[in-house]
């Protein structure tokens, strides 16, 4: 039996704000979870729950205070296995003059994948995420929602193993949520380039219960 994509062991994460009055903040406590391969996992809760800190903490943007987490088998610390990686980031700052075919060219390039992969790769992932038609225009002329479609296909540009999107859609946003998990669920149906799944995981943030894409597991809130 594989081991868990993710390990978190008992972590903690303390900030401390203001010059002479400090104040301890604890955004993480204890927290004790593993994911297992080919597995959603969502995290669920308020504004100030932790869940970002979680998430910055899943992707080695901040180190926790104490405890141990494991990405891919191996440390956190161990930065190679962000290249197995994809990340889905709340508020998207593509080039607004590039394309969506050259950003996903541009993104494929920097996480080092083949460029006959590439090849293949990018027309399949614009076409799972329905934006094949619109490939060639600027994504200054894209919607909210398109750009958000855009994220996906960016993070899955490097057939990662390890799948995270930080808050897929904004609160209230229904229409938005239900594009993106259906976009999702086509990605999970086919792989990119006619590959068989490699026990890909997906780990979700969501700001609450209001258009939130399905997960098969889900922590307490």
């Amino acid at each position: 039996m594989s081991r868990p994509i993710v390990e978190f062991h008992a972590v903690n994460k303390t900030f401390h704000t203001g010059l002479v009055w400090r104040k301890r903040i604890e955004a993480l406590k204890n927290v004790t979870l593993s994911i297992p391969r080919g597995s959603v996992f969502g995290v669920i809760g308020p504004n100030l729950a932790g869940k970002t800190t979680l998430v910055k903490a899943l992707l080695s943007l901040c180190q926790p205070t104490s405890g141990r987490i494991v990405r891919l088998e191996r440390p956190a610390d161990d930065r190679s296995t962000l290249a197995r990686v994809g990340y889905v980031h709340e508020a998207q700052s593509f080039p607004q003059y590039l394309t969506a075919e050259s950003l996903l060219y541009y993104y494929g390039g920097l996480s080092f994948t083949p460029a006959h992969d590439l090849k293949r790769r990018v027309p399949m992932l614009l076409d799972q995420v329905n934006l094949a038609d619109r490939a060639h225009e600027p994504i200054s002329t894209y919607s909210k929602g398109m750009v958000q479609r855009l994220a996906l296909a960016q993070a899955l540009v490097c057939d990662p193993e390890l799948l995270v999107l930080s808050r897929p859609a904004p609160p209230r946003r229904q229409d938005r949520a239900a594009g993106l998990a259906q976009s999702v669920r086509r990605l999970e149906a086919v792989r990119p380039c006619g590959r068989a799944p490699r026990g890909g995981t997906e780990v979700r943030r969501h700001a609450g219960p209001i258009g939130r894409p399905p997960c098969r597991r889900r922590p307490p809130t």
